[in-house]
Order: C-alpha cells, then structure tokens, then sequence
C-alpha cells in the first residue's frame, strides 16, 4: 500500500555560544528536508547547506544501506544505532553535494568550526509497492471494505493495487485509460462497450462475447492492442464487429516497483551550543533506494 509520511520541510534550530568578547551570536539552522548517505561497511548520514555553509552528519559503524532497507517480510524495519554527530561550519562560500564520499577530504574545504557528540540514530525504512497504472493506490479498493490486499479482479492472487493488468486481459491497465483526464477521479473511465464497466476492469472490452485477451492473431505476444484488422477502427479487442478468437495461453510479464522511504531521527545529542537534543534529518535522497520485481501470475 502506498504509504504518505510527512516529515518537517525546514528545521529551526537557534543556537547560542559565547564568543571571547563575552557576546552572544545565535545561528540558525535551515536545512532541506532530505540527507544523504556515504559508505559501504560504515555509513555516514549527512546534510549540507550553503550561505552560510554548515554540515550535520552522524557515522555509524558496522551499518549498510542494504541493512538499512531489509525490512523482509514485512513493509517497515526501525533501526536504532549509536554514533558520532558533528555540526561543523565552514569558510568557503559553497560545499560539495558528496561532502562526505571521500575517504581523502579534499584540501579546498576548510572547516572553521567542529562540534562532536555521541548521540542515536533512529533510521525508519518502509517499503512502497506500487504497479505504476495510473491509478492511486487509495482508489483500487473496488469492495470499499478498507482492506487492498483482498481486491483481485482477475483472480490473479496479485491485489489491483498492484497488479499492472487488474482485469487479466493482456492489456496494461494504464493503457485501458482509466482516468483520461488525470484529476484522480474514475468516473470517466474508458468504457468502451458501454456495459458499465471500465476497459481496466473488464475482459471483454467491445462486448462481442470474446474475451480480450484472446482477439489475437495466431502469432501471438500476450499483446492484443496490436491485433488490427480494421485501422479506422483500431485494435480488434474493441470493435465489436471483428471476432477472431486465438485462446491466450499466459499472462504477460508483471511489473511491480519497489522503493524505500529512509527517515533518520538524532536523539540523544549532547553539545553546550544546541538547546535541544534531538534533531530530524527528513528523508534519504538516495537513487539506489529504487528497484523492480517481475511477477508471471499462473494462468487462469
């Protein structure tokens, strides 16, 4: 089920330390909401910001991403570690984006202020599935009874919400229009018999009595939208008027995508300069946090 999480778009925090002049200088802290991560045996989250240019960063020992994002069976794995946090601040005017990615920092970056502390990290990493058709997740619960997982069309045993073909026709859903216009509102769906039900629901999409998935010609590719008999038309699986039946014997290639949301949460921060001792770094920008999986349901 795809998963909403909020996290704080911006963090204030206002710190305060006593120069040698006995004056008092407050800094504000104004990061983006998302981190970075660097290291393969060991990890090191960090953020940077310019103008002026400061890093929060936290390196933990022993940790991966790949352990990171192990949450197995189930769609949620909450890792809490221990490591080192440092708030630095810097001269230079701008600051690499791998700030962190070296094991040689580079000679340009001077760093004019250090503060160190033991501190906790809190790394949350939830699973979103997704089949990418068009259709918010939210909107695939056809029985309304809340529950996603127990809403299968074609009796696949792959749920609508993630299932790229949720009438089993060999016809992408995406492909079936399911909402024309893309305001998130189904109601002007495809129909094209005018049966009532929408073409991404329904395995006989022009009502001449044979089902979809099987008005292909004898060479078959599990992809009917390029069986044309008629052009002005279009594809044989919806104009009525053509029914040449080739019995499908397989369902097409699924795909399902696959990505982490990572949110880390510092507790635990123990410096004379923060008045706090926690500290929310939003959420890991991460490309590699993104993957698919290929799923040929049973025939059926």
């Amino acid at each position: 089920m795809k998963k909403s999480l909020f996290v704080i778009l911006f963090i204030n925090l206002i710190i305060s330390f006593s120069c040698s002049d006995g004056d008092i200088i407050a800094v504000e802290f104004d990061f983006e909401e998302s981190f970075q991560a660097c290291g393969e045996s060991d990890l090191v989250f960090f953020k940077t910001k310019n103008d002026p240019s400061e890093s929060l960063s936290i390196f933990i020992e022993n940790l991966t991403v790949a352990q990171v994002i192990n949450v197995g069976t189930g769609s949620t794995l909450i890792t809490t570690t221990t490591g080192l946090f440092n708030y630095r601040t810097y001269s230079n005017a701008a600051l690499p984006t791998n700030l962190f990615c070296n094991d040689v920092p580079s000679s340009e970056i001077k760093i004019t202020q250090d503060y160190q502390s033991t501190a906790t990290a809190i790394i949350t990493a939830t699973l979103i599935k997704d089949d990418n058709d068009g259709i918010p997740a939210a909107l695939e619960d056809i029985n309304g009874n809340g529950n996603l997982d127990d809403d299968d069309t074609d009796g696949d045993g792959i749920p609508n919400y993630l299932d790229a073909d949720d009438d089993g026709d060999n016809v992408l859903t995406i492909d079936e229009n399911p909402d024309p216009n893309g305001d998130g509102i189904l109601n002007d769906a495809q129909d094209t018999d005018g049966d009532g039900i929408p073409d991404y629901l329904d395995n006989d999409d022009d009502g001449d009595g044979i089902l979809t998935r099987d008005e292909e010609t004898e060479t078959q590719d599990l992809n009917p939208r390029n069986d044309v008999s008629d052009p002005t038309v279009g594809a044989d699986y919806l104009n009525k008027d053509v029914a040449i039946s080739v019995p499908a014997t397989a369902y097409r290639i699924h795909i399902i995508n696959l990505s982490y949301l990572v949110t880390l949460k510092v507790t635990g921060i123990s410096l004379e300069i923060l008045s706090q001792d926690e500290f929310d770094f939003g959420i890991l920008n991460n490309p590699g946090l993104s993957t698919t999986e290929q799923v040929v349901p049973p025939f059926n």
